[in-house]
């Protein structure tokens, strides 16, 4: 029995495979059936039928992408207002009045020392 020979692909048949490889699936009988009917009717390779696919499912996938983000900002928002109304001190100026946040370690202790030598603490404890 001969030997086959692999021969040597030509150095632009190389480039080409590299850049468009082969993509094989099996597939119902009933969806090639379909797809041979598209084919025909359409006039489209199965390439180009894929193609088409494809271009929906991107766009189908950026719409959900953008969903999904605009549901994480919507839920990180509506957290970090609730998060705030609960656990955020403030305080007025005494000159302008305007809403202060405490934030700095100084005005932590402040407040601190003014709740110890007011008497501050938990109802259970009074």
């Amino acid at each position: 029995m001969p030997r086959k020979v692999k021969r040597q692909l030509p150095p632009s048949r190389i480039r080409y495979e590299e850049g468009n490889p082969t993509v094989s699936c099996r597939v119902s009988k009933d969806i090639y059936d379909r797809l041979v009917a598209a084919k025909e009717v359409e006039g489209k390779s199965f390439a180009d039928i894929l193609k088409i696919g494809l271009g929906k499912q991107e766009v189908q996938a950026k719409k959900v992408k953008v969903a999904r983000q605009q549901a994480w900002d919507e839920g990180y928002k509506k957290g970090y207002a609730d998060a705030a109304l609960r656990y955020k001190v403030v305080y007025h100026c005494n000159v302008c009045r305007k809403e202060m946040e405490v934030t700095h370690e100084n005005e932590k202790k402040a407040v601190n020392q003014f709740m110890l030598e007011h008497g501050w603490g938990h109802n259970e404890c009074h």
